[in-house]
Parts: structure tokens; sequence; C-alpha cells
């Protein structure tokens, strides 16, 4: 895609109050440039950077947004420690020429008063992470339909690693009647497998050589699903492996790849296979398509 002429610097203009990104939003449609956002809680790693290399190929201007959003934590999750890395996030960010760094304070996203949540169905009560994290898709869908509303982009970057989070986004959009079109990328992994995610610097040495063996289950119950093997007994199997290896299991599940509902055994629908689980105090989640 030809890019139109970007600010000198080259180094990513930081936002932090709406009238400044209303601006700069505005000045942009009136060059009529496509513009694409990607949403981050910052701790930013090569997961997130490939979400903006493909947002740069879609849309002339890309905004990254980095903000830690406190209403998707449950009081005994990790919101106080959440790893915040402002400097080496928009360092990293200028040397890729990011346009704009939307970064509001929780009073800016959250003022006084503010009294609206958006409670989503679908995909976000199907037993997966709602069922672990029961406030968790409400905190997620306000805050997204805030950034859209705000950033006003055409397109919006979502890892598949958070996959029930992307149909929830997506499905979000949608019923809304967003402008915005949502697009998903594919899941960045160590060279062992392990899916990237900011928690993985949790991660005590002996876990992190163990935390690889969620990815490979996760494979073997892929390739045996594919093979035919009754998925109620492949489950069975990696689940007792995943236990086996030192995981507290949250869950490992197959469900219809487009709607995470659970399947009906027709066998002619598409899977996806979603595991969530523990790993001392680190917790992992990942996902694969059979």
């Amino acid at each position: 895609m030809k890019k139109i002429s970007k600010r000198a610097s080259r180094r990513p203009l930081i936002v932090r109050e709406l009238p400044a990104l209303r601006r700069a939003v505005a000045a942009w449609r009136a060059r009529e440039g496509k513009i694409a956002l990607v949403p981050t809680m910052g701790a930013l790693h090569e997961g997130h950077l490939s979400l903006v290399r493909i947002a740069q190929q879609r849309a002339e201007r890309v905004i990254v947004s980095i903000f830690v959003n406190p209403t998707q934590f449950a009081p005994n999750e990790d919101l106080a420690i959440y790893p915040r890395t402002f400097a080496a996030d928009t360092e990293a960010l200028a040397k890729l020429k990011v346009d704009l760094v939307w970064a509001p304070t929780a009073e800016t996203m959250y003022p006084a008063g503010f009294a609206a949540r958006i409670v989503p169905g679908g995909a976000a009560v199907a037993g997966l992470e709602d069922a672990v994290r029961p406030q968790f898709f409400a905190g997620v869908a306000t805050v997204v339909a805030k950034l859209l509303i705000q950033c006003e982009p055409d397109i919006a970057l979502f890892g598949e690693k958070d996959y029930q989070q992307l149909k929830v986004v997506t499905r979000l959009a949608a019923d809304l009647g967003l402008k915005t079109q949502i697009v998903g990328a594919p899941i960045v992994r160590e060279r062992d497998g392990l899916a990237l995610s900011s928690r993985n610097r949790y991660l005590l040495l002996s876990e992190r050589l163990t935390a690889p063996a969620l990815y490979r289950v996760l494979k073997e119950c892929a390739s045996a699903i594919g093979a035919g093997e009754p998925v109620a007994t492949v489950l069975e199997k990696g689940r007792k492996t995943i236990a086996g290896a030192g995981f507290h299991l949250d869950y490992l599940e197959a469900r219809h790849a487009d709607t995470l509902a659970p399947l009906t055994g027709r066998g002619d629908e598409p899977i996806r296979l979603l595991v969530a689980a523990r790993l001392g105090n680190t917790r992992l989640i990942d996902n694969v398509p059979v």
C-alpha cells in the first residue's frame, strides 16, 4: 500500500487526552487515508509488533493504544503487578515508525460518574475464559468499544492467541454497527512453541522449560481428532497429560471455531482447541485449529 507523508521525526505522537486524539484522527481523515488500531495493554513483545506490521501493510496510519484496563481484572488478579514498560514500548514503536500512541489515563477512560457497561453474550458466555473470569469480557467489551469509538479506525488488529476475545470483539463491532473491520492475526510463538504473552515474564526458569508442553499437547490432540479419534477420548487424554506435566488445568475444550459453541458431533464443523492452565503463579492460554 502506498504510504502518505508522515511526520518528519518518524517518532510516534504520544497522546493522552481525547481532544488531541480527535484532532489527529480528523486531520488524517481529511487526507482520506485508512487508519488502523492495534489495542494493547503495553508490555509489548514480538506478538504485538507483528500486529503493527500487519496494520502498516493495510493502512496509511497506525495507532497503538496502551492502556492497562482495570475493569477486566478481578480483585484477586494481577492488575497491581501487571508489567508496565511504557518507555521501552514507545521506543519499540518508534523503530516501527508507528504514527500515534494513544495512552489515556484511567480517569480519561473512566471519568467520575462513569456508569455504562457492555455485557456481551454469544462467544462471551461459552464456558471458557468466562467460566474462570466472570467479569473479564464485560470489561474487555466496554474498553474495546470505547477505543473503537475514540480512534475511529477502519481496521483493528487482534491476535488469535486470545481467541475467545477475538470472537467477542468481532461480534461486538458487528452488533453495534461500528465501521471498524476486526482483523485476527496469527499467534506468534517462541522457537519451542510457547505462545508469546506479556505474562511469560512471570515464569520461573523451571516453569519456562515446562511451558511449551501446553502447545505440544494441543498439537497432539488436533492431530488425533483430525485422524478420526473420538473427541472426548482425545480431550480426556490431553487433560491428563497437561496435569501430569505440572499444570493446574482450567480447561481443555474442542469448540466450534466460529461460535465457540460445544460441538454437535455431526462431523462437519470447524473445530478449535482451546486451553488455559496455570503453571506456578502464571496463567497461560493457547489454541490451535483442527
